[in-house]
């Protein structure tokens, strides 16, 4: 680390155990897989920032699948980890364009979406090399090309106390993505495929332990996944009627036939607050799904704000009848044509039964929804194995928030999507 850096670190005490192999291998990819609470994202902040400022020539690029998702994610983590090594001063951060700058050298931590690919695939930096990647919730990515066109970004020379290096950090909600087959089924001495639990996250508070117990009584689905690191096992898809595609609202909306539907699925502390964005035509029973918001811990206000800054303020809103005080607070502060979805008999089925006679086309930016969709499953007695007519209590928020969009054009209902 630069000598101008005064304040002696115990690195092995910041970053605990559970991460030796991932600190300080070197070959050309290291790809992680973990629960949530694992901290293998804080793990590979405070890698990035202490690296970066140990080798002078290095430089980073942090990518998303989509821009818009890194300041909440890997940005923040990014400032925890110069406060947490608490080298501040060292470092310039800018929100806008995202980026940060080491100011004793000029090495930089560049940030990008896959959704602007040219600028991706040109990457240049004024001091040494862009030496190392970091793909962060990496199965967002779902086109394993995608990857291929990222990787090849980073070819090229490099010097000899220097190496080429690509991260890949994700939750392992599904088995059948094609980092499992790429990295996880093979043995290659550039390859190092581990998996991480919140086990080893010795700084999680006791609430956090608590939840993951219960999470283990209640949901041992779940638990495997987002408690042990296990691969998600997809099985009993609800919805198979869904592609990814990019395709242009304006041109959607100028189309003959054409609604919009917006649903909105509460939360706060555990579970998102969801919103739902479409397009549909019942004639020809499409659905095109082009903007998301999913965010826990939002209050009322947070969720006005939000839907006035995104410009959907004076949109038809069918939101969660379960929370009535929610919608007419939302009302008072300036979302002015929201409802509560209507209650009935069998409503979630019924919901479900009226999407699946839809061709469903989501927008790549629209993560969360993909994300859920790709996992949203009929659920399982645990007793006999057998599924049942229930979906499982999961990956169901957009889900719900979609079923609301609907309401009002599946004809002839009395039923809601609650």
């Amino acid at each position: 680390m630069s000598s101008t850096v005064k304040n002696k670190i115990n690195i092995h005490a910041l970053v605990g155990k559970g991460y030796n192999k991932f600190w300080t291998f070197k070959g050309r990819y290291r790809v992680v897989k973990g629960s949530r609470r694992s901290k293998k994202s804080k793990t590979m902040a405070l890698w990035t920032i202490y690296n970066i400022m140990k080798q002078p020539e290095s430089n980073m690029l942090v990518v998303r699948k989509t821009y818009r998702t890194l300041k909440d994610s890997c940005f923040t983590e990014l400032k925890w980890a110069i406060h947490r090594l608490q080298v501040d001063n060292l470092w310039q951060i800018k929100e806008s364009p995202l980026e940060m700058t080491y100011i004793p050298t000029g090495q930089k931590i560049l940030f990008r979406g896959l959704d602007d690919p040219l600028k991706v695939t040109s990457i240049a930096v004024e001091v040494g090399i862009l030496s190392w990647m970091w793909i962060e919730e990496a199965y967002e990515i779902t086109s394993e090309e995608d990857f291929d066109t990222l990787a090849e970004s980073m070819m090229g020379d490099c010097p000899e106390h220097l190496y080429k290096q690509i991260t890949l950090t994700f939750n392992p909600w599904s088995e059948k993505i094609w980092i499992k087959k790429r990295f996880f089924d093979v043995s290659d001495p550039n390859v190092l495929a581990m998996t991480t639990n919140y086990l080893c996250n010795e700084w999680l508070s006791e609430a956090d332990r608590k939840l993951f117990e219960e999470m283990k009584e209640r949901n041992p689905r779940r638990y495997r996944v987002a408690g042990l690191g296990d691969w998600g096992i997809v099985d009993g898809l609800i919805f198979e009627n869904f592609e990814e595609k990019a395709f242009s609202v304006e041109e959607i909306k100028g189309k003959p036939g054409i609604h919009s539907a917006f649903g909105l699925d509460f939360g706060y502390t555990n579970d998102p607050t969801a919103f739902f964005c479409g397009l549909i035509d019942t004639g020809n029973k499409t659905l095109w799904v082009f903007d998301e918001l999913y965010k826990a811990g939002m209050s009322n206000e947070d969720i006005a704000a939000a839907l006035i800054h995104h410009g959907y303020a004076k949109e038809y809103i069918t939101a969660d009848s379960a929370e009535p005080k929610s919608i007419d607070r939302l009302y008072t502060l300036g979302i002015s044509h929201i409802t509560a979805a209507r209650k009935g008999k069998d409503s979630i089925n019924n919901g479900i039964d009226f999407l699946q006679d839809y061709k469903i086309i989501v927008h790549p930016k629209c993560v969360n929804f993909l994300t859920e969709i790709s996992n949203y499953t009929w659920d399982t007695d645990n007793k006999t194995g057998n599924k049942l007519n229930k979906p499982i209590d999961d990956f169901n928020h957009l889900m719900d928030a979609m079923r609301y969009a609907v309401e009002k054009y599946a004809v002839g209902s009395t039923y809601s999507f609650d």
